[in-house]
């Protein structure tokens, strides 16, 4: 079983390797006046980690709203 798993992770890096390297044409992103330049692998990372912090925190703060709304019904 070791070894699947080492096989899963080898694949998954490479996958994110071949990404990477076939992706490296540059995107701007514009918001008012500002505008920033990355590579359209990283700005792919970084939308993907922003949406799993903001995502978490979403579901967090739902969570307290509905234990709220429970605690004041009783």
């Amino acid at each position: 079983m070791r070894y699947l798993y080492i096989a899963l992770i080898v694949a998954f890096a490479s996958a994110v390797a071949m990404f990477k390297f076939q992706n490296l044409e540059a995107a701007t992103v514009t918001l008012w006046s500002m505008s920033l330049t990355l590579p359209m692998s990283i700005l792919v990372l970084l939308v993907y980690v922003l949406g799993m912090l903001t995502g978490g925190f979403v579901l967090a703060l739902l969570r307290i709203w509905i234990q709220g709304a429970k605690g004041r019904a009783e």
